[in-house]
């Protein structure tokens, strides 16, 4: 295996999101389990000043290539245990073993929090399974509705009335909280909706005679 330097890691690692959905954790400071519209705009208020890194008021492709080139930053240190500034197959077969060493850890606690109870557990996942996601995680393509006017740059306006606008609509019965009930219910509204997509999908693919 030859070296690997940060140029390199750079292009071999998957690219991360542009930008994290309004509120992929939502903030709920507390701990109590359940969301309240002040800790949500709290919690976006903190979100935008930390991916706002050239502090100019606004989130743009500018924010997303300083972030990524800092992503890979950290990512080539955590490889190069060494600090040589390249990557040997020791280092790397190293990192991977430390990496599988934490999910087996990860899959235990998992495993033990199942069996204090299957409804504890699923409260506090958001809808792809993470701990602490409240539901609330997405990609590029959901972040950017956020871009109320189209001149794709977030401010913080937008950014906090998305964020927002999420929690409204995730707060089904409009008492000014979202419960880990609620939370579960759109993950079950999700599931649906992928289930019916998939379904229309296959019936539309052409048959082979």
């Amino acid at each position: 295996m030859k070296k690997i330097t940060l140029f390199t890691l750079g292009a071999a690692l998957i690219a991360v999101p542009a930008l994290a959905a309004p509120g992929g954790k939502m903030g709920d400071a507390d701990g109590n389990g359940v969301l309240t519209r002040a800790e949500v705009q709290a919690n976006a208020v903190q979100r935008f000043a930390n991916m706002d890194a050239n502090k100019d008021g606004k989130i743009d492709a500018t924010d997303h290539a300083a972030r990524r080139a800092e992503m890979q930053a950290k990512r080539f240190a955590a490889l190069d245990a060494n600090s040589d500034g390249s990557v040997s197959k020791a280092e790397w077969d190293q990192h991977g073993a430390d990496r599988a060493a934490k999910r087996a850890e990860r899959k235990e606690k998992r495993a033990a929090a199942g069996e204090a109870g299957e409804g504890q557990r699923d409260g506090m996942r958001g809808h792809h399974g993470k701990r602490g996601g409240h539901g609330m995680r997405g990609g590029r393509g959901g972040w950017m509705k956020a871009d109320a006017n189209g001149d794709k740059a977030i401010t913080q306006a937008e950014f906090e009335t998305a964020a927002l606008a999420r929690f409204d609509r995730l707060d089904a019965n409009k008492d000014g909280q979202v419960t880990a009930e609620e939370r579960q219910a759109q993950r079950e509204a999700w599931k649906a909706k992928a289930a019916e997509w998939r379904a229309k999908r296959g019936a539309a693919a052409p048959t082979n005679d």
